[in-house]
């Protein structure tokens, strides 16, 4: 059963975390003590109803204020796929946490209230997933309920918001009029919107093909551990453990290891334990060589057809998300994949303007939630792949070398 992950995100009170708890809900994948404690906390238990926010709302601060504040994570499955979802927030000052949730994710829901159309986050929430290159978008027009499920509000939404994703280059956007409190359209057909006569969330979320986004002619095998046991009846045996980023790995494929560029053979290819002829993204394997080298996390195996940048000088756009201002000179640590190295940021290129796209020239600094380009600098080589040609080896973070927290999310160029 494959996996879908997913995104939701929108404006504040657009009803993101009411249509997380509906799916999880209709799709029964609430348990007994958890629905039980629930009924008792909704503001609307003596209606008899459910406050289904509150299946994701967890932090007491949340709970308190109404709102969403970090990302949240829930986990359900249906007879055709298994889901994770990230519930982003919708406040201004927390847009770095959508990016967070956003990075890893292969579809956004992108929530419009149907009261108040097209507002100022959900351009910044789509500027992101364009920048970010998600590769499904699905766009539900929710709370259409108190529009009386009208067809009008539904067209003229559906008319902005196409100007808005042709102009950003989003290739696979799906629209969805919904209503989370009432059920329209989730998981059942809405009886009150007989006008519409495309999928319910659930049946799109089910179906939409993940599997064209893997791009299966770049490989890209990033080292995460050197397994070496050193016993009686594997002396000599030396496997590289990571996860196929893209491509194929067979057994008797020429190889290259880089940054240093060695060349070897695959000897074998190993998944679960088990000698296999190849190793397919996304699938975690280790991958024997015929030659004994000096390989260590970090380094990247990847077929001789195919190869990376490597270089010390990088070109990046980044989200800054840390309250300390990034200046020109401010030196981090730079993780690509499982390959970590000191770095210095060398000049900030320009700022994007993430409602318009414009470019500001002469940025002294980035503050919370910028979006900047810049140059970086590194202590030794890095091996990566440009974010618009190969997302999976694209990305990137910077890291406080003494708070040893995230303070940019990368879209290295």
């Amino acid at each position: 059963m494959d996996l879908l992950r997913f995104i939701t995100a929108g404006s504040v009170d657009d009803g993101k975390s009411t249509l997380i708890g509906r799916l999880l809900y209709d799709t029964d994948s609430i348990k007994v003590d958890q629905l039980e404690t629930i009924q008792r906390q909704s503001k609307n238990k003596s209606e008899g109803e459910i406050d289904l926010a509150l299946f994701t709302d967890g932090l007491r601060a949340e709970r308190e204020q109404g709102i969403t504040i970090d990302v949240a994570y829930k986990y359900f499955s249906t007879d055709k796929r298994k889901f994770i979802i990230a519930d982003a927030p919708g406040h201004i000052q927390y847009t770095r946490n959508m990016v967070t949730g956003a990075s890893n994710s292969d579809l956004i829901i992108i929530l419009i209230d149907a009261r108040q159309g097209v507002v100022e986050q959900t351009r910044r929430h789509s500027i992101i997933a364009s920048l970010l290159q998600i590769p499904h978008v699905v766009v539900t027009i929710n709370k259409m309920d108190m529009v009386d499920y009208s067809e009008e509000v539904y067209n003229s939404i559906v008319e902005e918001y196409s100007k808005m994703a042709g102009a950003l280059n989003m290739k696979d956007v799906h629209f969805i009029p919904i209503s989370a409190l009432k059920g329209d359209n989730i998981v059942n057909t809405s009886g009150s919107m007989p006008w519409y006569e495309g999928e319910t969330l659930l049946n799109l979320l089910e179906t939409i093909n993940v599997v064209n986004d893997i791009d299966f002619n770049e490989s890209r095998f990033p080292v995460q551990y050197v397994i070496r046991p050193q016993s009686e009846d594997l002396h000599d045996y030396r496997g590289y453990a990571g996860k196929v980023l893209s491509g194929v790995y067979r057994k008797g494929d020429a190889v290259t290891v880089l940054p240093d560029g060695i060349d070897s053979v695959i000897e074998a290819v190993e998944v679960h334990g088990e000698e296999v002829e190849e190793a397919f993204a996304p699938q975690s394997a280790v991958i024997r060589l015929k030659d004994d080298i000096d390989i260590n996390r970090g380094d990247l195996i990847v077929t001789k057809s195919s190869r990376p940048k490597v270089s010390q000088e990088i070109e990046a756009t980044i989200c800054w998300m840390d309250n300390k201002p990034l200046l020109p000179g401010n030196k981090y640590l730079l993780q690509v994949q499982s390959k970590r190295v000191r770095c210095v940021v060398k000049e900030i290129n320009f700022k994007l303007d993430v409602n318009t796209l414009e470019k500001q020239e002469n940025v002294a600094q980035a503050s919370l939630n910028d979006v900047v380009h810049v140059t970086i600098k590194t202590a030794s080589p890095i091996v990566f792949d440009s974010y618009n040609s190969l997302r999976a080896n694209g990305g990137a973070i910077l890291i406080d070398e003494t708070a040893h927290t995230t303070v940019a999310g990368c879209m290295l160029a």
